[in-house]
């Protein structure tokens, strides 16, 4: 902060508030999680009745009461009136109208307690009975009889009832939960900050007025939550504006409408620029912003079937760990800003830009990732991603300058520094730091000064991290147990099923095999079928038997069953225990795909749902994506059974083809599995990549309108749906940089135009198309550590490749379009590349041969490459001249990055 803008926060702070609002939005958000478990109260009969209830009864009650004490102690209210009440104050201006109409004065909370905080509604019970013989003082939310009638009719018929739609106003509140229910809402120190941040925000509608200023301020959600706060707080929140503002401070909930140039959109640009002006510190905050639309409710009525949970013997995060170990795994989320550039070389032109990346290894986050500048683009660019929160954050600072070849440029790192995440996310740290941080230098290009740059950074507190569990089939269950001597007989019998963690450290290997008895005369007969793992210790166990119905799991801890009912819901089969958890095909509530919907496909997921009387409408707690082997898990007690359930899916679904999802005794193979995949990296045979997987970090953050998000993600086995926009920008001002993809098959990106078409499979190797402008073209077939397809300045990507092992790309044009598809290219170079017009014919075998970029020939061979608009370059290509490389070789292009 400058000290203009450091005295402006501190004036801002010394604005007065009545009320803890610290203490009081924890309550908000425990009654907000309890209305949330009872959404009969969000539409329908239920809450006609309750706005009824709410008008007929309550609020005559509160005034009474207000007037004059009914007891000693504190009013309870009804839990449903409490939610009618909750919406109605949350239009403050709407609500104080009302009551001095109604009552001729405010009716407040001050000697109000929520059902929820009381532990003994007595009193009130006796009075409500006394007052309204004919209603019950708790809620009945299954009517029958005079609770059928229309409660909204009803309600005209009161001598004095408020005229605000509630209904709506309901409407409107209740996807606010879904905002505000994340993990570190109600931590301590990040309610503190809030509380700071609203008064800021109360500062910047001050100086508005002051200065006749119109804006739609848009706040954050941190911000929202004490705001919400406040004006549950009716007398409290009108005397606290009328001293700042000399009013009443309305809090407009009309507009939801998050489209680019639209009133939310302006309002959050305008309050971010006023914000960082005026303070001169980031307005966003991790944590605090908006998240995407709520999921798709799951049930339309809360479960309330029978559970049977298991009451013996109950599974414990101990036993589980006993089974599978798993290290503490934690994640903070991160926004990160780079603001400002100074002394910079004199006389250094070219693009600057900040690398980033965790210094140390990271189970969550280990990719490279480039961010604009503010100073230097005036775009405003916020890097979105999750990592461990321990370790150093690493910064380059680079210059992409102009090459003496015209259409090449090099990259020149000027500075670095490292920043540790342990003084940041120290327990009495504000989680956030905006400052100047002097980088070191790393080149010739030394100034008279040193180079500075101005970070932002912000973090929520460190929480659990989900797991996310790899499964792959291979012949021996691991390299480490083919040295223990109490697996040699088990490893070489079946095929087994290695899992390893989110790091790639193995975890268990499994094994699904015949459950054998021996008779008199020691004469074998098959039983049944079971599952046995060998854990990291070299011991192994019976870990699954198939019973009847379904199968018993860790000794009977939990059963996985696949009996019905007909008129259950639409579930697969459920797993019984210490909880009741249902699998349901496709990506549920959290796990609902928000971002290339159209390309998953919901025959490849199962998501597992946990029901419980807190988690009546269910909740996710982990997802299965089988066709690449991959579990999500939330919960640390769904380790063990979900790696039990994901491996009996990947066998039944293996046999009977792509749905089969019944895991019954029939439908399992126990025959040996031929697939071999050596993690080494140095071979691949027999390599079937349905059992490779998919891992990234998930956005969990959408940055709200007006500002550049470039969510973080690294991708390693995985298939990817292409997208618009270059280097990955998509519309709507949400940018997606690049991913890093490893054994991956990749779909070309592209400025305008279509999709490519589909590609094969493609290991260790490029992507397929990929183009400036007009249509990528054909698709790719399989591709071994070998170039990309495609990749032009504008024009169409023509014909598709065939196989390529080791080899250099096909196509690469500055303009024009690619022509003919590729043959098979073995430790080859790439063909095409093109300056500008076409490419032209396919090129036939090539072997050991070197690459030719952009008519630059570089240890040459290839095919075609021209620097001009040529009508194409020419049919097949034969031998090549110049210097052959070696097998293996591939190509060796130089440190510079094609324009």
């Amino acid at each position: 902060m400058e000290k203009n803008q450091e005295l402006e926060w501190a004036e801002a702070q010394r604005i007065e508030i009545g009320v803890d609002l610290v203490a009081a939005a924890k309550r908000q958000l425990q009654f907000l999680s309890a209305v949330d478990r009872n959404r009969f109260l969000y539409e329908g009969p239920s809450l006609e009745r309750a706005i009824y209830r709410y008008n007929a009864y309550w609020l005559p009650l509160l005034a009474k009461h207000s007037e004059s004490p009914l007891f000693e102690g504190p009013l309870v209210v009804p839990f449903d009136c409490e939610w009618i009440w909750h919406c109605h104050r949350l239009n403050p201006v709407r609500y104080k109208s009302d009551c001095e109409e109604l009552y001729g004065k405010i009716l407040d909370n001050s000697n109000v307690v929520s059902t929820l905080g009381s532990s003994c509604p007595r009193e009130t019970e006796e009075v409500w009975n006394e007052l309204y013989p004919e209603e019950h003082f708790n809620f009945n939310f299954n009517p029958t009889g005079e609770y059928q009638e229309d409660a909204l009719k009803a309600l005209s018929g009161l001598e004095k009832y408020t005229k605000y739609d509630l209904v709506s106003a309901v409407k409107r509140q209740s996807p606010f939960f879904y905002q505000v229910s994340r993990p570190h809402m109600d931590n301590e120190v990040f309610l503190q900050e809030a509380v700071a941040r609203y008064k800021g925000f109360l500062y910047l509608i001050k100086s508005n007025r002051e200065k006749s200023i119109k804006r739609f301020c848009v706040p954050t959600y941190d911000i929202d939550l004490i705001w919400h706060t406040h004006q549950l707080h009716p007398i409290s929140y009108c005397k606290d504006l009328k001293n700042l503002l000399g009013m009443i401070l309305e809090h407009d909930d009309m507009d939801s409408d998050r489209t680019k140039g639209k009133k939310l959109d302006t309002g959050f640009s305008g309050t971010t620029k006023q914000w960082e002006d005026t303070f001169g510190t980031r307005y966003w905050k991790a944590g605090a912003m908006y998240r995407g639309n709520s999921p798709s409710p799951l049930l339309l009525n809360s479960y309330s079937g029978s559970t049977n949970l298991i009451k013996d013997d109950e599974v414990s995060s101990k036993e589980c760990q006993n089974i599978v170990h798993l290290p503490e795994l934690k994640t903070v989320e991160v926004l990160l800003e780079f603001v400002e550039v100074k002394n910079k070389p004199e006389g250094l032109k070219g693009n600057f830009f900040v690398q980033f990346m965790k210094s140390q290894p990271d189970a969550i986050f280990s990719a490279k990732r480039k961010l604009s500048i503010l100073s230097e683009t005036g775009v405003k660019q916020v890097a979105s991603f999750q990592c461990e929160p321990k370790g150093d954050l690493q910064f380059e600072l680079i210059c992409n300058r102009s090459s003496s070849i015209p259409i090449t440029r090099t990259s020149l790192t000027l500075g670095s520094i490292s920043l540790p995440l342990h003084d940041i996310l120290v327990p009495t740290s504000k989680l956030s730091m905006e400052r100047w941080l002097e980088l070191k230098p790393v080149s010739d290009h030394v100034s008279s000064k040193p180079i500075s740059l101005r970070v932002a950074i912000s973090f929520t507190v460190p929480h659990p991290a989900p797991r996310e569990l790899h499964m792959f089939f291979s012949r021996e269950p691991s390299r480490w147990t083919s040295f223990l001597p109490s697996c040699t007989k088990m490893q070489h019998s079946k095929g087994w099923m290695q899992v390893t963690d989110e790091a790639g450290n193995e975890v268990i290997s499994l094994q699904l095999r015949d459950s054998l008895k021996e008779k008199l005369g020691k004469n074998p007969i098959l039983t049944s079928k079971e599952v046995i793992g060998i854990k990291m210790s070299g011991e192994s166990s019976l870990l699954a038997e198939f019973v009847k119905t379904g199968w018993s799991l860790i000794d009977g801890q939990w059963f996985l069953d696949f009996q019905k009912k007909s008129s259950e819901d639409d579930h697969l089969f459920k797993l019984v225990g210490k909880r009741l958890v249902k699998f349901f095909q496709g990506s549920k509530l959290d796990y609902e795909p928000k971002n290339c919907g159209k390309h998953n496909h919901d025959s490849d997921f199962v998501t597992a749902i946990e029901f419980s009387a807190e988690y009546p409408y269910g909740r996710a707690v982990a997802l299965f994506d089988l066709k690449f082997g991959v579990i999500k898990i939330k919960e640390e007690w769904m380790v063990v059974p979900g790696i039990m359930t994901a491996f009996l899916l990947l066998h039944a679904r293996k046999k009977k083809g792509y749905n089969g999802l019944t895991v019954s005794e029939e439908n399992l193979e126990v025959a040996p599995v031929p697939v071999s995949v050596h993690t080494s990296g140095k071979e691949e045979k027999n390599m079937n990549l349905t059992n490779l997987s998919s891992t990234n970090t998930d956005l969990k953050v959408n940055v709200s309108e007006g500002i550049e998000v470039v969510p973080v993600k690294e991708e390693i086995f995985s298939s990817d749906c292409g997208r618009y926009g270059g280097d990955g920008v998509s519309k709507e001002n949400i940018t997606i940089p690049l991913k890093e993809d490893k054994f991956s098959s990749h779909c070309g990106r592209c400025d305008a135009g279509g999709y490519t078409a589909g590609s094969g499979n493609m290991v260790m190797s490029g992507g397929c198309g990929g183009c400036g402008g007009g249509g990528c073209g054909g698709g790719c077939g399989n591709i071994v550590k070998s170039g990309g397809c495609g990749g032009c300045g504008g024009g169409g990507c023509g014909g598709g490749c065939g196989n390529m092992v080791k080899s250099g790309g096909c196509g690469g044009c500055g303009a024009g379009g690619c022509g003919g598809g590729c043959g098979n290219i073995i430790n080859s170079g790439g063909c095409g590349g093109c300056g500008a017009g076409g490419c032209g014919g396919g090129c036939g075998n090539i072997v050991n041969s070197g690459s030719s970029v952009g008519g630059i020939v570089a240890k040459s061979g290839g095919c075609g490459g021209c620097g001009g608009g040529c009508g194409g370059c020419g049919g097949g290509c034969g031998g090549f001249g110049h210097k052959t490389a070696q097998p293996n070789e591939g190509n060796n292009q130089s440190d510079a990055i094609t324009a």
